[in-house]
């Protein structure tokens, strides 16, 4: 699995969990929500510093973002 794919699934449980919307999140970001969509897609390659802007917005750490799933 494909790091950005990592962080895309996981930002998506991650605002779920919240019960967010993406719109929500973008608008915490200062962001438009189709590039909430791409990031969890696995379409974005955020920067270190958007990792960490994603993570406060989300409540979580960067850890929380980049975690590996278990393997099967």
């Amino acid at each position: 699995m494909d790091i950005r794919s990592i962080i895309g699934a996981n930002a998506r449980a991650l605002r779920l969990a919240k019960g967010l919307t993406q719109a929500q999140v973008a608008s915490r970001l200062g962001i438009d929500r189709a590039h909430v969509s791409a990031l969890e897609m696995g379409q974005r390659n955020p920067t270190a510093v958007s990792l960490w802007e994603i993570a406060q917005a989300l409540e979580a750490t960067v850890g929380d973002l980049v975690a590996e799933p278990p393997r099967e």
